[in-house]
């Protein structure tokens, strides 16, 4: 069974691409939803444009990409994504009798989380979400905003009080990071620890202090 991963349209597309390719590489299968409102700020954060007609290019281009915009930092096999257009509510995902192992969204923004507390499904993201949440399957939510207002607050609420993990974009620095890569990683890492996905995307408290600064 696959995860679904739903991309909005929050600042933070290096966060989906880690996430994607963590998946990829632990051998789980991945049904990819990308909002229209995202591809916007995909194109404004790495200049790809994500197109559905060439997503299969466009996402291997996405992945190779590093967290700093380099190209052709990372290798992008996308054998095993599976794509479905944000417009498409008659996707396999929009049904709970299509099974899968849970949803990440990544990065999530207020809107998206406004969306699926509320129940709206006014695109695929929303509703697949929405199922996740009726079905009881696991649903990670990685809202990328600040600061937060009292009605995101009350949305995220919402969504833990119904079965869903929060888990905000905000990078710890405990583990040693050096480039702007290790933090996004830490992120992604935390949002496949959510799901309980094994990864080795960053170095794990040990209870050392000092255990992560480089040695001279």
């Amino acid at each position: 069974m696959p995860w679904i991963v739903g991309v909005s349209g929050a600042s933070g597309t290096p966060y989906a691409a880690a996430v994607l390719r963590a998946l990829l590489a632990a051998g789980e299968s991945v049904d990819l939803v990308v909002s229209r409102a995202s591809r916007l700020t995909l194109l404004d954060e790495t200049g790809i444009s994500f197109r559905d007609a060439h997503w299969q290019h466009d996402l291997r281009e996405w992945l190779a990409r590093g967290a700093d915009g380099k190209p052709g930092t990372f290798e992008a096999d996308v054998s095993g994504v599976r794509h479905w257009s944000a417009g498409d509510l008659a996707a396999g995902p929009s049904s709970g009798s299509y099974p899968t192992k849970g949803m990440l969204i990544v990065p999530a923004s207020t809107a998206c989380v406004a969306g699926v507390a509320l129940g709206l499904s006014k695109d695929l993201l929303q509703r697949t979400a929405s199922v996740t949440l009726k079905e009881r399957r696991r649903l990670v939510v990685a809202v990328r905003e600040t600061p937060l207002d009292g009605r995101t607050l009350r949305h995220l609420v919402a969504l833990d009080d119904a079965g869903a993990s929060v888990v905000p974009a905000s990078p710890a620095f405990y583990a040693g990071a050096t480039h702007i890569q290790d933090l996004v990683d830490f992120v992604a890492g935390r949002v496949l620890d959510a799901a309980g996905v094994e990864h080795g995307l960053y170095r794990r408290w040990r209870g050392d202090l000092g255990g992560a600064r480089p040695t001279t």
